[in-house]
């Protein structure tokens, strides 16, 4: 049902889908808020990342394990540069597949592949949780990891399973650039001007209070959350949320981790909540 959000004000973080995050959230007749976060660069010395792929054209995985859709965009782009992605797609189709939630199985599906399992958590510990019920002693793992996260817990785990582990970083984040537009988005939420502020990654609440520390304004930054209402896409985000000692009003039911069904949610909430274009 189309204008469930007039009148509303959505803050999004823009990361890497959040382009046709902002044209659903249009469509429903929300004005929307942009504070772009960081940008992604493929990782600064590509050399690694062109050895593991070559290491598994020419030996192909026992498994490959996939974090996000973005690692194998990135991986398969440097491929296509190498000449290589005909190859690397006939390796990895191979290998069992794992996805860390839905977002790899769609880039798999992009190069006309399929998961054999997705997590029931999206989350580091729902890839435990999942390889954990599978025997992987002996077997070789590609693994595709993302940045700014420890990933120490999964590789240990993977480890002590017996699998011979290979991880790639195939991309970094620059975020120092983004500053500006999240202390104006804090400024934003603390005066009141933002109704719901949607997070669809875990990312995106790491760095709001990574700048707003660094920006000597983290006190404003959760009185500004106090008066906004926060939305999350998932289970992976409310945890981190509650990590940093905050909320989640509205999530999508259970399963639905996906844009639409939280926007469904959203406007629900919202409906029972004046906005603040009408204050």
């Amino acid at each position: 049902m189309a204008d469930r959000l007039n009148g509303t004000r959505i803050l999004i973080l823009e990361t890497r889908e959040e382009a046709q995050f902002s044209k659903l959230l249009a469509e429903q007749g929300a004005e929307v808020v942009q504070c772009p976060m960081f940008t992604i660069h493929d990782a600064p010395d590509p050399a690694p990342v062109e050895a593991w792929v070559r290491r598994a054209i020419d030996r192909p995985f026992d498994d490959l394990v996939l974090m996000t859709g973005e690692g194998l965009r990135r991986i398969m782009k440097l491929a296509v540069a190498r000449g290589l992605d005909q190859a690397l797609v006939a390796a990895l189709a191979k290998s069992r597949k794992f996805t860390r939630g839905p977002k790899p199985g769609k880039a798999l599906r992009e190069i006309g592949l399929e998961a054999q399992q997705t997590t029931e958590k999206p989350t580091s510990e729902g890839v435990i949780e999942m390889l954990g019920r599978l025997d992987l002693k002996g077997r070789r793992l590609g693994l595709q990891l993302y940045p700014d996260k420890d990933h120490s817990a999964l590789t240990g785990a993977l480890a002590a399973q017996g699998a011979e582990v290979d991880t790639v970083l195939p991309y970094v984040y620059d975020s120092k650039a983004a500053d500006a537009n999240i202390v104006t988005a804090i400024d934003d939420m603390a005066e009141g001007r933002i109704d719901c502020i949607a997070l669809t990654n875990l990312g995106q609440v790491r760095r709001l209070i990574e700048a707003a520390k660094a920006h000597g304004i983290e006190a404003k930054l959760r009185a500004g959350l106090e008066r906004t209402l926060i939305a999350s896409v998932g289970p992976a985000v409310s945890g981190e949320l509650v990590a940093h000692g905050l909320r989640t009003d509205i999530s999508p039911p259970e399963d639905a981790f996906f844009m639409r069904p939280l926007i469904s949610a959203m406007a629900a909430a919202l409906a029972e909540r004046k906005p603040v274009a009408t204050r």
